[in-house]
This record gives C-alpha cells, sequence and structure tokens, in this order.
C-alpha cells in the first residue's frame, strides 16, 4: 500500500481558497473532479507546483512531476469543492492515512465555519 505525507502547499492554497470564498457547497464529486484529460490540460498550461496545490497528499518515493506524486484531490483547478475535502477524509480514513485525514478534516471544518 502506498503510503503519503501531507501536502502543506496544498493546504494552505485549500485555506486560502475558502477566504476568498473560492468554493462549491454542492456538487457531485464523481462528476466534478477531473479525469485524466482535464488533468493534462491543467498541466499542458500549468506547472507541477500549480497541480500539487490540488493535492492534499504526496505519495512517498513517487517521483516529482508524476501524477502518481499527488493524491487526494480536493477541487476543479478552479475552486475547493466541499464534497472534494469529504471524500478525501473518507478515503484516508479507510487506508489509514491519519495525517491527510486530519488535515481535510479540519478543512472541511474551516470551510463548513465559514460558508456559514
Amino acid at each position: 500500500m502506498a503510503k503519503y505525507e501531507v501536502n502543506d502547499a496544498a493546504v494552505e492554497h485549500a485555506r486560502k481558497l475558502i477566504t476568498e470564498g473560492k468554493y462549491v457547497l454542492d456538487s457531485d464529486w464523481g462528476e466534478s473532479q477531473p479525469d485524466a484529460a482535464a488533468q493534462n490540460a491543467f498541466l499542458e498550461k500549468n506547472s507541477w507546483d500549480d497541480y500539487a496545490n490540488w493535492h492534499l497528499g504526496l505519495t512517498i518515493d513517487a517521483n516529482d512531476e508524476t501524477k502518481a506524486r499527488y493524491a487526494f484531490g480536493y477541487g476543479d483547478f478552479k475552486k475547493l469543492h466541499r464534497t472534494g475535502l469529504i471524500a478525501c477524509v473518507y478515503r484516508a480514513m479507510e487506508w489509514r492515512h491519519k495525517d491527510v485525514e486530519l488535515a481535510a478534516h479540519d478543512l472541511l471544518q474551516r470551510l463548513d465555519k465559514a460558508a456559514g
């Protein structure tokens, strides 16, 4: 099983999106999350660091600048999705990645407080 560490830059990016009101409260994450084509299109116009900012987890021992390095996506490259954070919490809980789970949970609480 892959091991992950928290991507602190992505946590900060998510906090900034929440503060700026750049989030979606109700969405179908299965429909909203970027598919491979959307990810490739984003990478054609943006850096790997920009791509990394949308993923709460970094795969330990995966090569930088590969999609395998980045896990636990939470947004659509424009806005944070509440359902994306919920998915991160549940996936991290399921696979016992406690640090990622707690980071996603904290962001979810922050979002809910900001959204009222």
